[in-house]
């Protein structure tokens, strides 16, 4: 399935952003230029009101749940922290109950963000698909709404801090996007091609979960799952950028 997010999508969403937040600065340390010999700039997504950029996405897909009469009584996802806290936020302000899943071991700062929140959270299984599986089960179990960690509405939402950076930033040879689920670096590419740039994207996943990594060099969808084991650094970078992001 291919998702197309216009220029227009990214500027609807950001009125809606806007609407709770300020856009999040973006400053070039010296520092961190001289260590890496290099002009680099940092997005302080970190600035938002839970520290994470998947608020953005957040705000956008419940604005459109409330805009379309179609507010459900209680939402639950899966998360590992900053989808949802995303959710937990934005529910709130629509005053819908909300319930969170996450794996044993999970961040426990991230759980305690989340619950401060006002969620209900739950812990299951050893890792994130175990408990994005019980969520979906627990959906249907309790007429919950699931609310997906991809979507366009939430790729729209975080594509606007990519449109902050490439609007105030000119220039910029590449920009690095970790990779979780995928919606910031999709939003980082439609921010990107909206604005008609060259910027290189590049996507920077852990070394426990190669997945992207085997996959994006394969060309074709490739398993691997989750390990504590370090393989071999993927490669991210092919030249030497004048400025970096």
């Amino acid at each position: 399935m291919t998702i197309q997010v216009t220029l227009d999508d990214i500027l609807s969403a950001a009125r809606i952003v806007y609407t709770h937040m300020q856009a999040t600065p973006q400053y070039r340390w010296p520092m961190l230029c001289e260590r890496l010999g290099t002009e680099v700039w940092v997005k302080h997504e970190n600035h938002t009101p839970v520290g994470a950029f998947k608020i953005r996405g957040g705000l956008v897909y419940f604005n459109h749940l409330a805009q379309s009469d179609r507010l459900p009584m209680g939402v639950i996802t899966a998360t590992r922290g900053n989808h949802g806290q995303s959710v937990g936020y934005a529910a709130g302000l629509y005053d819908i109950p909300v319930t969170i899943v996450v794996p044993h071991g999970n961040s426990v700062e991230k759980n305690a963000a989340m619950r401060a929140l006002g969620v209900e959270l739950i812990e299951y299984g050893d890792d994130f698909q175990a408990s994005r599986e019980f969520a979906e089960k627990l959906a249907h179990e309790r007429s919950l709404e699931f609310v997906p960690s991809f979507h366009p509405l939430l790729i729209a939402g975080v594509a606007t801090y990519s449109l902050e950076l490439l609007r105030h930033v000119e220039d910029i040879d590449v920009v690095y996007v970790p990779i979780g689920l995928g919606s910031g670096i999709c939003g980082m590419l439609a921010a990107r091609d909206a604005l008609k740039l060259n910027t290189e994207v590049v996507g920077v996943v852990s070394a426990h979960a190669p997945a992207y990594a085997k996959s994006f060099e394969a060309g074709y969808p490739i398993e691997a799952p989750v390990t504590t084991h370090i393989p071999t650094v993927w490669p991210v970078a092919r030249r030497n950028p004048r400025r970096l992001v």
